[in-house]
């Protein structure tokens, strides 16, 4: 795992750190359902496995809260009835956590993503942008008509990571792609989901990526429309067999625990806490059945000269919708860079703002 910072900063009643025999509440708060087989499933499959790590846990889970003043008053709850430790997963949680954070300095807020700390608010996450590029790689050798699709939530740095690192994947072995993205504007949008897959499919469109928080409908439109998809969060292989390719998924438990650990030690400290596909925080899902062997030995090649180091996603030349220069020959983008995408590279169709 990468980490920049080091140890905690104990509020003002020292309450950061705890007895080991002390009843340990977490809270996690989602954007959506728990039970969405995407973003939310994933996090709290971590959360499940915070439980199973480490003796003494509680955790209490709140669903489908929006990124409004709703979460603070959701957080509220949860400090008042004596959770120390709050993950907040949704990226439109973070000016909240930090606000809730000067009133509480007690707690300890876990917010997923973002580039803000504060003296008891840190950040963690998992860059999936390494499977993506991979998945993209995958795409650009299978497709046909070499026109790739993406239905995204949002206009947020973390889906523009997504779908440009998907693009220069399938580029970097399809010179000839290129992706059309459509914003559904919600994280739970199953019929514009339903819709988005449809016209891709009418458009030609042979291989859909996406990022939104309710995978199930795209996998099983694609399926029916005989396209091929690319997951992302959780494995939902099953649910499409025909159309699957592949997908990345988070593995967002061991990080988890190592965060709770670090608190109840005292040893924590707010910083931005990073894993990858090399850390084992996010993972290539498998393959699926319509992915020759060549493809299949070529990718997973890769995989392994990008966990060596050798092969970094974001460095090089890369180059915007409007031919800006972005990353220059030699150059590596910083973690800061990338983490404030607000960008769509040169191939992909579709609004960047």
């Amino acid at each position: 795992m990468k980490k920049w910072l080091g140890l905690a900063i104990a509020g003002v009643m020292g309450a950061t750190a705890f007895a080991a025999s002390a009843e340990q509440k977490i809270g996690f708060i989602y954007v959506g359902p728990a039970a969405d087989y995407g973003y939310n499933m994933s996090m709290d499959l971590g959360r499940e496995h915070v439980e199973k790590s480490i003796e003494g846990v509680s955790t209490t889970t709140f669903e489908a809260i929006p990124e409004s003043a709703e979460v603070e008053r959701v957080m509220e709850r949860l400090i008042s009835t004596d959770h120390n430790i709050i993950f907040a997963t949704s990226y439109g949680y973070l000016d909240h956590a930090i606000k809730l954070g000067k009133k509480y300095p007690e707690v300890s807020f876990l917010h997923a993503g973002g580039l803000k700390t504060s003296g008891n608010v840190g950040t963690y996450w998992a860059d999936s942008d390494d499977g993506m590029y991979l998945a993209g790689v995958v795409a650009g050798s299978v497709t046909k008509t070499n026109k790739l699709g993406f239905v995204g939530a949002f206009q947020i740095p973390q889906l523009f990571r997504s779908i440009n690192a998907f693009t220069l994947g399938a580029q970097s072995v399809n010179p000839d792609v290129t992706t059309t993205v459509v914003w559904t504007g919600g994280w739970w949008e199953s019929q514009k989901e339903a819709e988005a897959v449809n016209a891709f499919a009418d458009q030609g469109i042979d291989v859909i990526a996406e990022q939104v928080d309710s995978p199930i409908t795209i996998a099983q439109t694609a399926e029916k429309r005989n396209v091929f998809i690319i997951g992302k969060d959780v494995d939902i292989s099953d649910r499409a067999p025909n159309a699957w390719l592949t997908g990345v998924s988070w593995n967002w438990g061991p990080m988890m625990v190592d965060l709770v650990k670090e608190i109840q030690a005292g040893t924590w400290k707010p910083s931005h806490v990073r894993g990858d596909l090399a850390s084992g925080h996010a993972v290539l899902d498998p393959f699926g059945k319509n992915v020759p062997e060549d493809v299949r030995s070529k990718v997973l090649a890769l995989k392994q000269a990008i966990i060596s180091g050798e092969k970094e996603v974001w460095s090089g030349l890369i180059v915007s919708q409007d031919g800006t220069v972005v990353s220059k020959a030699g150059e590596t983008m910083p973690m800061e860079k990338v983490e404030s995408m607000d960008y769509l590279v040169k191939g992909v169709t579709g609004a960047s703002n």
